[in-house]
């Protein structure tokens, strides 16, 4: 077994993330304390905005409007890839109930959370796909209120794009809102009055830092950091292709990893060849920050074998996965650690964070080995029911009764003990020896 490191990166994920938390801490402190005041302050400091932040009807309308009919169309149409694979998840779910013992019925019921907060971020891009990926999805669970944030765009108003995506996807509250105070603000139910229970959508790191500090408070789609690709390629992949699906995902930050898996050296020096010079290509925002992320968190693995290959991709765990090789079924039957799977060149990361359906917001930093990706599941809840009838009630109290005493739980036998008294009186059970201590 040969597992060899052609470039490695010199930074991993975790590298800046306790400064974060540092910072974050506070802001979430001093908002719990100050509530809206606090955030309004942040608002000003940090994104340098001071103007309303709940978006009335009239002017979601009259931004709207600024929205070329090309933009409003490419945008409805990624809006329907994704609603609809988000409704077959949702009829994928099913509510049931089984007997499980004469007399003991016992099911399940899936519901929507109430409230959803569904965040995206407003830094060097304009993501309006990420608008649309946590609101349409919430809309097809059957979320009742979604509540949407994003920060303002350079210094202005939102984008008026992503804010257009927000509303035709179904968003109820749009706020002008960006970083951990956008996420605050969701969280406590500030200037809309509605608390969420889910909160979703991907940011930069002190973003990811507020959503890891509330969860429990909230639940979360993903602990998310900086995006991620990684590559799987044999020798019939394409090395320009491959090249340019590494930089396509490395301009999304300076901490954006970038790997390249492959039992190909050839191809394997080819790419390492190209990836500079494409990203010299780039314009300079998107230049600057694909380069940082290549520079400090690309790596190139080559490989023996493909098992190798499996081996050491499951361990990186990457969010987002393509393989450019033979036998695309054998990959995916075999690879297990991925946020998604991009199968063959036809197919890329691109494709997926735009516009062809299935979720673009996906675990990071290795999560992917234990969570999938932002689906419908996130806001949903399936809740469990049981019904007995006084005959089954005797099977199971018996049975209860004896375990809890086995416990040392007198309490809960007697729950069982006064039951049986009650429908079966006179009788004698065996409850087992009550506990005195």
């Amino acid at each position: 077994m040969a597992i060899n490191y052609l470039k490695k990166a010199s930074k991993t994920p975790e590298t800046e993330t306790a400064a974060a938390q540092a910072v974050v801490t506070d802001m979430l402190a001093e908002i719990g304390a100050r509530g809206e005041e606090a955030v309004r302050a942040f608002a000003k400091k940090l994104d340098q905005w001071d103007g309303k932040i709940v978006l009335s009807r009239a002017e979601i309308d009259r931004r709207a409007a600024e929205v070329p009919a090309q933009v409003r169309r490419d945008i409805d149409f990624a809006i329907e890839q994704v609603s609809a694979f988000a409704h077959a998840q949702r009829d994928s779910m099913s509510e049931f109930s089984v007997g499980l013992h004469p007399g003991v019925t016992a099911g399940q019921r899936v519901l929507p959370v109430n409230v959803a907060g569904c965040y995206a971020p407003a830094g060097r891009y304009a993501h309006i796909a990420s608008a649309y990926m946590g609101v349409a999805t919430a809309k097809a669970a059957g979320v009742g209120t979604i509540v949407a944030c994003s920060g303002p765009f350079r210094g202005g108003p939102m984008h008026p794009y992503l804010l257009y995506a927000f509303d035709r996807a179904g968003a109820d509250v749009i706020m002008t809102l960006g970083g951990v105070q956008a996420i605050a603000t969701m969280a406590f139910g500030l200037f809309s009055g509605k608390p969420a229970d889910v909160i979703v959508g991907p940011g930069n790191k002190f973003v990811a830092e507020a959503k890891r500090a509330l969860f429990g408070k909230v639940g979360i789609d993903v602990f998310a950091g900086p995006s991620e690709v990684a590559v799987i390629a044999d020798d019939s992949a394409d090395a320009e292709i491959v090249a340019s699906d590494l930089v396509g995902q490395a301009e999304h930050g300076h901490e954006s990893p970038a790997w390249l898996f492959t039992s190909c050296k050839t191809l394997a020096e080819q790419v390492m060849a190209r990836v500079p010079r494409l990203i010299d290509q780039l314009p300079p925002t998107a230049r600057d920050a694909a380069a940082c992320a290549w520079r400090d968190y690309g790596e190139v693995v080559l490989c023996d074998t493909r098992e190798e290959i499996v081996e050491i991709s499951d361990r990186y765990a990457s969010e987002h996965l393509e393989v450019h090789a033979r036998e695309l079924d054998w990959w995916l039957a075999n690879l297990t650690c991925y946020g998604s799977l991009f199968l063959g060149e036809e197919t890329t990361v691109a494709y997926g964070d735009k516009a062809s359906g299935p979720n673009h917001v996906l675990p990071t930093k290795g999560a992917a080995r234990y969570s999938g990706g932002l689906s419908v599941h996130k806001f949903m809840k399936t809740l469990t029911w049981q019904r007995m009838t006084r005959a089954a009630a005797r099977d199971i109290g018996e049975i209860t009764a004896r375990i809890s005493r086995l416990e040392g739980m007198e309490a809960h036998a007697r729950t069982a003990d006064d039951r049986l008294a009650k429908y079966f009186p006179g009788e004698n059970f065996d409850l087992g020896v009550p506990v005195t201590v």
